[in-house]
């Protein structure tokens, strides 16, 4: 009896580990970035969650992967000029671009493409920003605040209904 319970763990671990396929290989390109640490959303109303992530690519083409703290692959985004892609272990979704992923997954949009360069502790080039006050700027309707940003912390917050709260520590 306890061999057939054995198999059957067995099994049930190996399709588990078995759900998502190798990404594709991404030949980076100077300015690609490649991130890892931990990340958090908080959008008011309760949606949101943390992850362990991995950032790699450029906002043009590129991948983010969402890990449990125990190193379980959650979800593999994907994208390129021409598509977005949103892996889990159970399905393969389609999105028209990063936005409208980011909006489906946590009820609002976050500047996936501004991202790459906050989280180098500078505003994104392609839209006006302001200095803040104590290490930071505003930009897009977010404030990012930078002033941890020498022990790998940024803090990015939309003020605006509903609220958005994202957390990014970065590993050194």
């Amino acid at each position: 009896m306890s061999r057939r319970w054995a198999g059957l763990a067995l099994a049930v671990l190996l399709s588990a580990c078995a759900g998502l396929q190798p990404p594709p290989v991404h030949i980076p390109t100077e300015g690609d970035l490649s991130l890892s640490g931990r990340l958090s959303v908080l959008v008011e109303g309760g949606q949101g969650g943390n992850a362990a992530f991995e950032l790699r690519g450029s906002p043009s083409a590129g991948q983010l992967e969402l890990s449990t703290p125990l190193g379980s692959l959650l979800a593999r985004a994907l994208w390129s000029r021409s598509e977005v892609r949103l892996q889990t272990p159970k399905e393969e979704r389609r999105f028209d671009d990063l936005d409208a992923l980011s909006r489906e997954l946590l009820g609002e949009a976050i500047p996936v493409a501004a991202l790459f360069d906050w989280l180098r502790g500078r505003p994104w080039p392609g839209a006006a920003s302001e200095t803040l006050a104590g290490g930071g700027f505003s930009q897009l309707g977010w404030q990012v605040d930078l002033s941890r940003f020498d022990t790998g912390l940024v803090l990015a917050k939309r003020q605006a209904a509903p609220a958005v709260t994202l957390r990014a520590r970065l590993e050194r």
